[in-house]
């Protein structure tokens, strides 16, 4: 992170998987709203393990760049064996990958096995990466008083309502509206993360009275002045607002077009399904019908025939 393309690869990451989920919960629920069971992943047709495939090596690269590939010497360490000032945020980020990995690793393994408490390990490990992320967001090293700090602060709010989901979803699996938050807050990351990148590192998006300036190996934006400063977290609060609207409108209309889709379809194969057993009952009347008339017509027509469904004693008397 600390660049445009750190901060926007890693929210498009979180958009996708956040879509990706939001996507199948609404699915899932709509199909079958009565059997609604949480999921913590979700398998593809061809690779089942394709979502956490994608997290580990997201997280991988994102180690690499920030350990390795990012830093001038292509290595985080002083000569001594130290981490400098101007490294410790890229130990930060690459920590939060680190245990993005781990889940994906481990819920993989999980999986293979299938343990009693899988469900439950499934979504300890997610809430164990969401809460280190919010830990390191919140213990950020970066500037917390500046407009990048309050990007970063306002990001807390997503990933606290990803993690509280994420534990809720342990006890409640049931629960299709603590999904449907959950995968809208993940979603939600993905598009502040890239706000952030765009911008925080684009020149001609900066607010008025700021300025992009070279600290510690990194551009940050600073202001002229208390005024110009306060200004700036202003419109970045106002700007978290539009998103906030934005990602609730497209999320409730996904929901109504995915229930109204996915309902038709349930509805429709169910009445086909019914139409024909319909048929077939129709067309077992009209074989009895006919063998009904056959057997009338073989049989003679006697007082004694007509009488044998009677019992004796009705007979008799």
């Amino acid at each position: 992170m600390g660049t445009l393309v750190g901060h926007v690869a890693p929210g498009f990451g979180f958009f996708i998987i956040g879509l990706w989920h939001l996507f199948n919960h609404i699915k899932i629920h709509a199909i079958n709203p009565k059997n609604y069971t949480s999921s913590p992943w979700f398998s593809t047709s061809r690779i089942k393990y394709l979502e956490l495939y994608l997290i580990m090596f997201g997280s991988s690269m994102s180690i690499s760049m920030e350990l390795f590939i990012g830093p001038d010497r292509h290595q985080p360490l002083d000569s001594d064996g130290t981490i400098p000032s101007n490294h410790l945020h890229n130990f930060e980020h690459s920590n939060i990958s680190l245990t993005f990995f781990i889940y994906a690793f481990f819920s993989i393994l999980l999986d293979k096995l299938a343990p009693p408490a899988q469900y439950g390990l499934t979504n300890l490990l997610g809430a164990a990466a969401f809460g280190q992320q919010l830990l390191l967001f919140h213990l950020h090293s970066a500037d917390h008083m500046g407009v990048e700090g309050q990007y970063h602060w306002l990001l807390q709010i997503a990933i606290f309502t990803s993690l509280v989901t994420t534990l809720l979803g342990i006890n409640y699996p049931k629960s299709f509206l603590n999904s449907f938050v959950r995968s809208v807050a993940i979603l939600f990351q993905g598009v502040w993360l890239m706000a952030m990148g765009f911008m925080l590192w684009t020149p001609t998006l900066i607010p008025k009275g700021c300025f992009m300036n070279l600290e510690e190996g990194h551009e940050v934006v600073r202001c002229h002045g208390e005024e110009s400063l306060e200004r700036a977290k202003s419109l970045v609060n106002i700007q978290f607002s539009w998103y906030v609207v934005g990602v609730t409108i497209f999320s409730m209309a996904l929901y109504l077009v995915m229930v109204k889709l996915y309902s038709e379809k349930v509805e429709y194969h169910s009445l086909s399904k019914f139409a024909l057993h319909d048929d077939d009952d129709d067309a077992d009347d009209v074989e009895a019908q006919k063998k009904a008339n056959n057997s009338k017509v073989d049989q003679p027509r006697s007082f004694l025939q007509i009488g044998r469904p009677f019992s004796p004693m009705d007979i008799e008397r």
